[in-house]
């Protein structure tokens, strides 16, 4: 207001061309907001839409891989986090799919788990707690479908606005995802495929 009033004043022609132009690129020029970045998960172990490694896949019955998680990244989470929680689902499983994996109570300042987190008691160490799976264990229980069509695995970073969910060490993986999806500000996916 008080450049445009300033441009009116009696003063030189040059000067008043000069306070006008200045008082039009003050109105003309906005300031660029930077939009929030994506919340993403990546992993050394896998890519999405690529193929489940042998380290990765169950060991039990005939099935025989070295039941390691995978390792996993995750950046730019939601403002308010205040911990993750992480989860691996099979969707194609006969009936309503069937739980790998769920983990939760990952301090917020955590940004990886390395390769093999659940079952070198990384997680533990962290103060993480992990659910029992559909094979009725607890922690990461690979892939070991029935032979025929490849299964798709969805892996799930969670950013959530607790510092804890309201449950215990052990309980199913579907308990989990409910407490999880209460608290849950974003979350970010890759799927990964396996078959026999």
């Amino acid at each position: 207001m008080a450049r445009a009033h300033a441009c009116r004043h009696p003063l030189p022609h040059l000067r008043i061309a000069l306070c006008c132009a200045a008082a039009a690129l003050v109105a003309q020029v906005s300031i660029p907001v930077r939009a929030q970045e994506t919340f993403a998960v990546s992993s050394a172990t896998w890519h999405s839409g690529g193929q489940v490694q042998p380290a990765q896949i169950f060991n039990r019955g005939d099935c025989h891989g070295e039941n390691r998680s995978p390792q996993l990244t995750w950046r730019n989470p939601p403002a308010g986090t205040r911990s993750f929680a992480v989860t691996m689902f099979d969707p194609d499983a006969p009936g309503p799919g069937w739980w790998h994996w769920a983990a939760a109570d990952i301090p917020a300042q955590v940004r990886e788990l390395p390769e093999n987190a659940s079952g070198s008691g990384d997680l533990k160490r962290l103060g993480a707690v992990e659910a029992r799976n559909d094979f009725d264990v607890d922690g990461y229980g690979g892939p070991c479908p029935p032979p025929g069509k490849p299964h798709r695995y969805v892996i799930t970073v969670y950013a959530l606005s607790t510092d804890r969910i309201d449950i215990a060490q052990g309980q199913p993986a579907m308990m989990f995802d409910h407490e999880i999806s209460v608290s849950a500000l974003g979350h970010a996916q890759l799927t990964v495929t396996y078959g026999r």
